[in-house]
């Protein structure tokens, strides 16, 4: 047996990445001392060494006790239960920095070692460039930091798995904090989409808010607005019309569509703002401004009207049309502006009847649609697709503002995060408002990529919070297969992904295989468990097998950002840096001046419990309103 205090067995079996060990008969406790520090041996997730030649091979322990014997050896075993496997991950030749992969396998009777701390500072190296950020410190070995390579993380994309209270709010926090440092990184740009809300305090100090019923006393948020014509047809139809009975239907909007777009562009209302366009490349999905209440005002008009049939009266001219009169005797034409629809008489066609009424013929089937599409443009919930500020079309096509404006607004303000807050958006355009942002966003990362602030050069990290609530497969949204696209291409293009969740499960599975890195935090269920461990790359099942046992904010980091796979403990950032997601405390007692004062439960209600900001902070859907 070796002298070496490192050593504490040997290898017995070697299958492919996967060995088997047997551990010395003096390491009776699983315990040792090297260089003054003592070492539990046989910890799951714990590192070994193996000596091949020049080669130090390094894995991770997956397996401990009669789980861990070899298929060969079970029969006859005079080793008892004294078994271990390991999973070979990595290497480093003659002392030179550690690589993933191995070049050589051990074989049988080679020593194994542990890895003491002076070896997890050559493998994990310390943060003596830009290009590693520490994100907290490794689990059982608090001198060490835990370190990863920011551009296989943002590149590579990453995923945060978690169940509620595990901390991965928190860990997604102090990742974007040390990922947005300006001294470090001065050009960092991250995008957060943020369905509850939670981020807005805890980045305050680095990031724009954009959201539907902004805080005008908060000078981090702004009107979230997208604007409708930005949008391919295909993702404008579901938004502002619904489903068409037939395609005929269908494509006779879209030409509509086109024509207005076309329209537009010859008027040059909009002088050089929608750059040089070609006139026959021109189509629906083209982002050229136009009125959709106009456009709205003329198909209600031609559908609903009904004309006076009297001689060889034309239906077209719109001087036969039987509108009904308001009080004064004028015709009810309906305002587009407004979306205001105009009202017509009833049908009249009795032979006997003077005043003869047909409806106008060739009228399209979309009565349906364009009451639905009416609705919409009035009701404030939809402002931030149809009543866009600056970037809000008049009757003519008109616009203050383009798309770059509205670029430079997302991506170029003087703060590295910009977070969209869609809390105030409708349930029901949510998923399609999601996939529109990421269609968007890649859209122009992709014609952009050589320019200077095009991804190639500047990339992009975009944060997907929730994700499992619109990337599930249970429903065909259009969010899933745009994110799939993303994820598929957008390294190419410098756009990087961050998938954040507590059910992996529900999340499609070819989104979730995309990410290089996982951060899982602890997971009860096991159908989420055996998600992350199906579509990691290395074969950990008894590492990911320690995730219901997590503390809150210890995370085991895998992938291509690590070295090798560690257990970490996040460092949280400070308590009023940190999303708005936390329980709420139902009883506490906090001593204040020597008073204690009593939180949540515990507190006397007060004599005059006013309701009013409670129901009108409903109906408003703001929960920045304070007074009805």
């Amino acid at each position: 047996m070796s002298n070496n205090p490192t050593t504490i067995g040997t290898i017995q079996d070697v299958n492919g990445a996967s060995i088997s060990i047997v551990l010395n008969d003096d390491l009776a406790t699983g315990f040792t001392y090297f260089n003054g520090h003592g070492y539990r041996v046989g910890q799951l997730g714990s590192f070994i060494r193996v000596s091949v030649g020049y080669i130090e091979l390094y894995g991770v322990v997956s397996h401990v006790g009669a789980s861990a014997v070899p298929e060969s050896k079970q029969e006859e075993n005079p080793y008892g239960n004294k078994w271990m496997k390991a999973q070979l991950i990595g290497e480093s030749k003659s002392g030179n920095s550690f690589q993933r992969g191995v070049s050589q396998f051990p074989t049988i009777g080679d020593e194994v070692h542990i890895v003491s701390e002076r070896d997890l500072e050559r493998v994990y190296g310390k943060i003596d460039s830009k290009e590693y950020v520490q994100v907290g410190y490794i689990a059982g070995s608090e001198s060490i930091p835990a370190i990863i390579d920011i551009n296989k993380l943002v590149a590579r994309h990453s995923a945060v798995v978690g169940t509620t209270g595990s901390g991965k709010s928190t860990t997604v926090a102090s990742l974007l904090r040390s990922l947005s440092d300006k001294e470090n990184y001065p050009s960092s740009r991250i995008i957060v989409f943020d369905i509850h809300g939670e981020y807005g305090s805890a980045l305050s100090d680095r990031a724009n808010v954009f959201k539907v019923g902004s805080d005008t006393r908060n000078d981090n948020e702004k009107e979230l607005q997208i604007p409708f014509w930005a949008l391919q047809y295909d993702e404008l139809v579901p938004l502002c019309f619904g489903e068409f009975v037939d395609d005929k239907t269908k494509h006779y909007v879209m030409e509509r569509i086109i024509d207005e777009k076309l329209r537009v562009v010859e008027s040059g209302v909009n002088g050089d703002t929608v750059g040089s366009v070609d006139l026959e490349e021109l189509d629906a999905d083209t982002p050229i401004p136009f009125s959709i209440n106009q456009l709205w005002h003329d198909l209600y008009s031609e559908t609903f009207a009904t004309y006076y049939k009297a001689g060889s009266n034309d239906p077209n001219d719109r001087g036969t049309w039987a509108f009904l009169k308001d009080s004064n005797g004028n015709d009810i034409t309906g305002n587009a502006e407004s979306a205001i629809a105009p009202r017509f008489k009833q049908v009249k066609n009795e032979s006997s009847d003077p005043e003869k009424i047909h409806f106008k013929p060739g009228a399209q089937n979309i009565r349906k649609q364009l009451e639905a599409l009416g609705s919409k443009l009035r009701l404030p919930r939809f402002d931030f697709l149809f009543k866009v500020g600056p970037w809000r079309p008049d009757n003519t096509g008109k616009v203050e503002k383009d798309l770059d404006d509205l670029m430079a607004q997302w991506l170029g303000g003087e703060k590295p995060i910009t977070i969209f807050d869609f809390s105030g958006v409708p349930a029901s355009v949510l998923n399609t408002i999601i996939g529109v942002m990421s269609r968007l966003l890649f859209d122009s990362f992709l014609w952009s990529r050589r320019h200077p602030e095009g991804g190639r050069k500047r990339p992009l990290l975009m944060v997907m919070e929730e994700a499992h609530n619109y990337l599930n497969d249970n429903y065909k949204g259009y969010a899933s297969s745009s994110v799939q696209k993303l994820v598929k291409e957008g390294r190419k293009y410098g756009i990087g992904v961050m998938i954040v969740s507590q059910r992996p499960s529900e999340i499609n599975t070819t989104i979730l295989s995309q990410c290089g890195t996982f951060f899982a935090l602890r997971l009860s269920n096991s159908n989420d468990r055996s998600h992350v461990t199906s579509v990691i790359a290395d074969n950990l099942e008894g590492l990911t097998s320690m995730l219901p046992i997590l503390r809150t904010g210890e995370t085991i980091i895998i992938g291509e950002a690590v070295q090798l796979p560690m257990r970490a403990q996040i460092l949280a950032p400070p308590k009023d840096k940190r999303p708005d997601s936390h329980d709420p405390v139902v009883y506490s007692e906090v001593i204040r001046n020597e008073n204690v004062e009593k939180v949540g439960w515990g507190k006397t209600l007060d004599a005059d419990r006013n309701y009013k900001s409670f129901v009108s902070a409903w109906r408003r859907q703001n929960i920045s309103i304070e007074e009805p």
